[in-house]
C-alpha cells in the first residue's frame, strides 16, 4: 500500500509544466523549403516574428492528418491574419511535394528532415501525427500539444 502511495505522489508532483520558448537544439533544427534550400527552424519564427503562428506536423501518408486537413481549413477560413506553417515528416521530398498538391495544402512549408528523433521532434516529445502548436505575438509557445485543429485550447489561443 505504501508503494502505491509513493508511486501515485511521485506521478502526480511531477513537473509537467508544458514550455514558452523552444529549446537551442530545436531553433537550430534544420528544415528543407519547397525550394530546396536548408534552413534553420528559427529562421522559419523570424520570418513571422509579431504574427500568430499555428504549426501543423503531419505527412501525406497520415490517415488522422488526412482527416484533420478539412479543420485546419476552416481555420484558415476563420483566422486569416495567422500564418499556417506545415512541418512534414513524409519518408521523401517528393511525396511530400506530391501531398501539398493533391491535398492542396495552402501555407508555409518546410521538411523535417530530421524526422521524428531529431531536435526538434524530441522537443516536442513527438510521438503522434497530426500535431499542433500556436505560438503567439511575441514568439511564445501558448499551445504545445494538441492533435485536432478543433481543439478548444487552440481556438482559444487564435481569438486572443
Amino acid at each position: 500500500m505504501n508503494y502505491l502511495l509513493i508511486l501515485l505522489i511521485s506521478f502526480f508532483s511531477c513537473n509537467t509544466e508544458v514550455p514558452t520558448k523552444f529549446s537551442e537544439e530545436a531553433l537550430n533544427d534544420t528544415f528543407i523549403t519547397l525550394e530546396g534550400d536548408e534552413v534553420t527552424f528559427q529562421s522559419i519564427l523570424e520570418k513571422h516574428k509579431g504574427k500568430t503562428i499555428v504549426i501543423d506536423v503531419w505527412a501525406s501518408w497520415c490517415g488522422d492528418c488526412l482527416r484533420g486537413m478539412p479543420k485546419v481549413k476552416e481555420l484558415q477560413a476563420e483566422y486569416k491574419d495567422v500564418v499556417y506553417v506545415f512541418l512534414s515528416l513524409d519518408r521523401g521530398q517528393e511525396p511530400w511535394k506530391k501531398g501539398i498538391k493533391k491535398h492542396d495544402v495552402v501555407g508555409d512549408h518546410y521538411f523535417m528532415q530530421s524526422g521524428w528523433k531529431g531536435a526538434f521532434g524530441n522537443f516536442l516529445d513527438l510521438d503522434w501525427i497530426p500535431r499542433y502548436m500556436v505560438i503567439n505575438e511575441a514568439s511564445e509557445i501558448v499551445v504545445f500539444k494538441v492533435v485536432e485543429a478543433n481543439d478548444k485550447n487552440l481556438i482559444q489561443a487564435l481569438k486572443k
